[in-house]
């Protein structure tokens, strides 16, 4: 295995969802391990209160010394980032982030590690311009399609995105790795 995805869906969708499975099909079939995690309990408390039990349970899913990338839609890209934050990932791919929720204590924010973002053009919940602005500064591979939050409408084209960024992260030495080798 070439390392770990682990997906995280949004907040009213589930580790069926269209996105997550495609994610999750591209990562096999290019020889990683993906996990979907479930929120839907969590869910059910809230938008507010299932934040940190949902960052919480996606940092419990990355294990010492693997490779892992951190994937999500919506709030399943907020929790990832905060996630990414408290645990060694090699990447993140975040689709549809928010880089705030009203009433939550911070903003979005996330390590500084390869990370491509996926984003609407006429993403009705989270505007184009804040994800451009995040990309920006932090020198992120970006992908706008002219589509809604929900980007139905290019769920191959995030596969095929997808399968991209897990080359290019590929192509990095795994550091992890290194530390098992004996001198």
């Amino acid at each position: 295995m070439k390392g770990h995805v682990v997906l995280s869906h949004g907040s009213d969708s589930g580790p069926e969802g269209t996105k997550v499975q495609a994610l999750a099909a591209v990562a096999q079939a290019c020889g990683w391990r993906a996990s979907r995690a479930d929120y839907r309990d969590l869910d059910a408390r809230g938008m507010l209160a299932c934040i940190n039990p949902r960052i919480a349970r996606l940092r419990h899913k990355v294990r010492p010394n693997e490779r892992t990338i951190l994937a999500g839609s919506s709030m399943g890209a907020f929790v990832s980032g905060l996630a990414s934050l408290q645990a060694d990932v090699a990447g993140l791919f975040l689709i549809a982030t928010p880089l705030e929720i009203p009433g939550y204590e911070s903003a979005f924010d996330a390590a500084h590690v390869p990370m491509a973002l996926v984003h609407g053009w006429n993403d009705e919940l989270c505007p184009a311009s804040e994800a451009i602005s995040f990309a920006r500064q932090r020198r992120a591979t970006l992908l706008m399609v002219p589509d809604s939050h929900r980007l139905a409408d290019h769920v191959d084209l995030i596969a095929e995105h997808f399968r991209l960024f897990l080359g290019a992260i590929e192509a990095q030495p795994d550091l992890g790795a290194l530390a098992d080798i004996p001198e």
